[in-house]
């Protein structure tokens, strides 16, 4: 018997507004959204694919009441595909995310950054072919 990962479930506070966010960033679309819930992803997902074998998991935006009221014990990690680490923050910052500090220190090759409603993520090293 096993299971799959098949979407990671991220509470706030407008989910349309970070699902929209957060399409922009991955470049995804939305595929599901009913009352006080967004899903978005690559791909859209069938019962057949996921048995068949791992495919990248969805981000499902679910409304909650509370704030949040500390440092995420999980969080994302994502690389520019076509661009520099620095063109990427960049244009993220543009969408609405900041920079900020949770105590990763300066002489790091990453840059933390925080979504529209304060959930951190990462900015990576760029995977854009070097020339």
């Amino acid at each position: 018997m096993t299971s799959r990962f098949t979407e990671l479930a991220v509470d706030c506070h407008e989910p349309e507004r970070l699902a929209a966010f957060w399409c922009e960033v991955l470049d995804f679309k939305v595929i599901d959204r009913s009352e006080g819930k967004v899903e978005i992803g690559s791909w859209v997902p069938t019962v057949e694919d996921v048995r068949a074998r791992q495919m990248p998991p969805t981000l499902l935006f679910i409304k909650v009441p509370e704030g949040k009221t500390a440092k995420n014990r999980l969080h994302l990690d994502v690389s520019p595909i076509d661009g520099s680490t620095e063109d990427e923050v960049t244009r993220l910052l543009g969408l609405g995310a900041t920079k900020t500090d949770v105590g990763q220190g300066s002489d790091r090759n990453w840059v933390v950054m925080a979504d529209p409603e304060g959930n951190e993520f990462d900015v990576l090293r760029t995977l854009a072919p070097q020339t």
